[in-house]
Protein backbone atom coordinates (compact mmCIF):
# COMPACT_ATOMS: atom_id res chain seq x y z
CA UNK A 1 0.00 0.00 0.00
CA UNK A 2 1.10 3.22 -0.61
CA UNK A 3 -0.19 6.35 0.68
CA UNK A 4 1.10 10.15 1.60
CA UNK A 5 0.23 13.18 4.30
CA UNK A 6 -1.88 16.19 3.27
CA UNK A 7 0.90 18.11 1.65
CA UNK A 8 2.59 14.97 0.12
CA UNK A 9 6.19 15.78 1.71
CA UNK A 10 6.09 12.17 3.27
CA UNK A 11 5.30 9.04 1.78
CA UNK A 12 4.75 5.97 3.40
CA UNK A 13 4.83 2.26 1.76
CA UNK A 14 3.66 -0.76 4.37
CA UNK A 15 2.58 -4.37 3.34
CA UNK A 16 -1.36 -4.74 1.70
CA UNK A 17 -4.00 -4.64 4.40
CA UNK A 18 -7.77 -5.62 3.67
CA UNK A 19 -8.92 -5.14 7.37
CA UNK A 20 -9.04 -2.16 9.92
CA UNK A 21 -9.33 -1.71 13.84
CA UNK A 22 -11.07 1.32 15.22
CA UNK A 23 -9.74 2.52 18.70
CA UNK A 24 -12.10 4.64 21.11
CA UNK A 25 -9.76 5.62 23.25
CA UNK A 26 -9.41 8.81 25.03
CA UNK A 27 -5.68 9.16 23.60
CA UNK A 28 -6.89 8.56 19.94
CA UNK A 29 -10.30 10.42 20.19
CA UNK A 30 -7.83 13.62 21.41
CA UNK A 31 -5.18 12.82 18.39
CA UNK A 32 -7.38 12.61 15.98
CA UNK A 33 -10.38 14.32 16.66
CA UNK A 34 -12.49 11.61 16.86
CA UNK A 35 -11.71 6.98 16.63
CA UNK A 36 -8.56 6.31 14.99
CA UNK A 37 -8.91 3.90 12.19
CA UNK A 38 -6.28 1.84 12.40
CA UNK A 39 -4.41 -0.52 9.73
CA UNK A 40 -2.53 -2.70 11.86
CA UNK A 41 0.94 -3.04 9.39
CA UNK A 42 3.96 -4.68 11.50
CA UNK A 43 7.56 -3.60 11.30
CA UNK A 44 7.40 -3.42 7.54
CA UNK A 45 6.34 -0.09 6.90
CA UNK A 46 8.70 2.60 5.05
CA UNK A 47 8.81 6.15 4.96
CA UNK A 48 10.02 8.54 2.14
CA UNK A 49 10.32 12.58 1.58
CA UNK A 50 10.57 14.01 4.66
CA UNK A 51 11.09 12.82 7.84
CA UNK A 52 8.28 12.50 10.59
CA UNK A 53 8.38 13.77 13.78
CA UNK A 54 7.38 11.89 16.76
CA UNK A 55 5.75 12.70 20.12
CA UNK A 56 6.08 9.72 22.92
CA UNK A 57 2.63 9.45 24.25
CA UNK A 58 3.11 6.38 26.66
CA UNK A 59 5.63 4.36 28.13
CA UNK A 60 5.20 1.82 25.04
CA UNK A 61 4.70 4.14 21.92
CA UNK A 62 5.16 6.89 20.03
CA UNK A 63 2.82 8.48 17.40
CA UNK A 64 4.28 10.31 14.00
CA UNK A 65 3.46 13.62 12.63
CA UNK A 66 4.31 15.29 9.46
CA UNK A 67 5.86 18.36 10.71
CA UNK A 68 5.03 20.18 7.76
CA UNK A 69 0.96 19.53 7.34
CA UNK A 70 0.20 18.09 10.58
CA UNK A 71 -1.00 15.03 9.04
CA UNK A 72 -1.29 11.73 11.52
CA UNK A 73 1.47 9.38 10.07
CA UNK A 74 1.56 6.54 12.74
CA UNK A 75 1.17 5.13 15.80
CA UNK A 76 3.82 3.12 16.90
CA UNK A 77 4.22 0.33 19.60
CA UNK A 78 8.15 0.08 20.92
CA UNK A 79 8.41 -3.69 21.59
CA UNK A 80 8.39 -5.20 18.34
CA UNK A 81 7.98 -2.16 16.53
CA UNK A 82 4.41 -2.56 15.31
CA UNK A 83 3.44 0.07 13.34
CA UNK A 84 -0.35 1.02 13.30
CA UNK A 85 -1.39 3.34 10.26
CA UNK A 86 -4.13 5.62 10.14
CA UNK A 87 -6.56 4.62 7.20
CA UNK A 88 -7.22 7.74 5.71
CA UNK A 89 -3.33 7.87 4.48
CA UNK A 90 -4.68 5.20 1.98
CA UNK A 91 -7.14 6.86 -0.10
CA UNK A 92 -7.61 4.22 -3.02
CA UNK A 93 -7.97 1.32 -0.18
CA UNK A 94 -11.60 -0.74 0.36
CA UNK A 95 -10.90 -1.61 3.94
CA UNK A 96 -13.18 -3.96 5.95
CA UNK A 97 -13.72 -2.94 9.52
CA UNK A 98 -13.39 -5.91 11.93
CA UNK A 99 -13.01 -4.89 15.54
CA UNK A 100 -12.66 -2.17 18.29
CA UNK A 101 -10.74 -1.78 21.14
CA UNK A 102 -11.22 0.67 23.86
CA UNK A 103 -15.52 0.24 23.67
CA UNK A 104 -15.71 1.79 27.34
CA UNK A 105 -14.38 4.80 26.44
CA UNK A 106 -16.07 5.43 23.12
CA UNK A 107 -18.47 8.68 23.53
CA UNK A 108 -22.16 8.11 23.60
CA UNK A 109 -22.59 10.65 20.77
CA UNK A 110 -21.51 8.55 18.27
CA UNK A 111 -22.47 4.43 17.22
CA UNK A 112 -21.46 2.81 14.31
CA UNK A 113 -23.78 0.09 12.78
CA UNK A 114 -21.28 -2.20 10.97
CA UNK A 115 -20.87 -5.69 13.49
CA UNK A 116 -17.56 -5.84 14.83
CA UNK A 117 -15.54 -7.79 17.63
CA UNK A 118 -15.53 -5.32 20.52
CA UNK A 119 -12.92 -4.89 23.40
CA UNK A 120 -12.65 -3.19 25.93
CA UNK A 121 -9.74 -1.45 27.15
CA UNK A 122 -9.21 -4.07 30.09
CA UNK A 123 -9.15 -6.97 27.41
CA UNK A 124 -6.54 -5.46 25.22
CA UNK A 125 -4.38 -4.65 27.87
CA UNK A 126 -4.86 -8.62 29.38
CA UNK A 127 -4.67 -9.90 25.44
CA UNK A 128 -1.08 -7.76 25.46
CA UNK A 129 -0.10 -9.16 28.64
CA UNK A 130 -0.04 -12.33 27.84
CA UNK A 131 2.07 -12.27 24.67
Amino acid sequence: MKGKCLCGSIEVTAPDREQIGLCHCSMCRRWSGGPMFAVHCGAGVEFSGGKAQAYRSSDWAERGFCPTCGTHLFYRLLSGNEYILPAGLFQDRAFQLVDEIFIDEKPAFYELKNQTRKMTGKQVFEQFAAK
